[in-house]
């Protein structure tokens, strides 16, 4: 698929989040068969990041926790 941007407009949707809108023409080609040209919108939504828990937050708090569960059953089997 070979995508080339025609024009682009950005926006506010209903909920706030910033919307970006490229209007381009998508390209196909089956096997055997004649490329097919179409005109597609794609859009692009922006999600701000409203907790500091999910990605980089969430994984390292996880990482802490089986730490934890790994020292405590490495003193068990020891019997510390």
């Amino acid at each position: 698929m070979n995508m080339q941007a025609k024009s682009e407009t950005e926006s506010v949707n209903e909920q706030g989040e910033v919307e970006r809108r490229v209007e381009t023409r998508d390209y196909q080609t089956s096997a055997g068969q004649v490329q097919e040209q179409r005109t597609v919108q794609v859009i692009h939504q922006s999600h701000p990041k409203t907790t500091p828990n999910t990605s980089g937050g969430l994984l390292a708090g996880a990482a802490a926790a089986v730490e934890s569960t790994l020292q405590s059953a490495k003193e068990a089997i020891s019997g510390k």
